[in-house]
């Protein structure tokens, strides 16, 4: 696909996004910021029975890639279950967004979803969990 293909889809996601808003008494919610550019993600989501997503939600402020990676994920997110969401990884999210080459600063923009998301499903697990800022776990 061609880069302007894929500004296209960053732009889309970030004007509009899906799973945009809040969940009343959520199973898990997390919330995070990337102070050096003023991006702040909260994801919260809501448990079936089994365990899966039944529902997640996103809000916050900041950049085109912070918001559409945000939105992107809640989409990879639904209905999957609390092992399947620890094994999304920084490429899972790069490869989406159609950006594997975003630059330093710009991949802190991208990953901060999966930062949010990590912290809130490890927490919930009942681990002490640390998330760098590539959205790799030290537990």
């Amino acid at each position: 696909m061609s880069e302007d293909l894929y500004r296209e889809i960053i732009l889309d996601y970030y004007r509009h996004p899906r799973n945009y808003g809040s969940i009343e008494n959520p199973d898990i919610k997390a919330k995070d910021s990337n102070p050096l550019c003023g991006d702040v993600i909260e994801i919260q989501i809501q448990l079936n029975e089994d365990n899966r997503v039944e529902k997640v939600r996103f809000n916050g402020k900041g950049c085109a890639i912070s918001q559409a990676s945000a939105s992107m994920l809640t989409e990879m997110t639904q209905g999957k279950t609390l092992d399947e969401i620890r094994n999304i990884n920084k490429e899972n999210i790069l490869e989406a967004m159609g950006t594997p080459d975003l630059g330093h600063t710009r991949i802190k923009c991208a990953l901060l979803s999966l930062k949010v998301l990590k912290t809130g499903t490890y927490s919930y697990l009942g681990g002490e969990v640390e998330v760098d800022d590539h959205g790799g776990v030290r537990i």
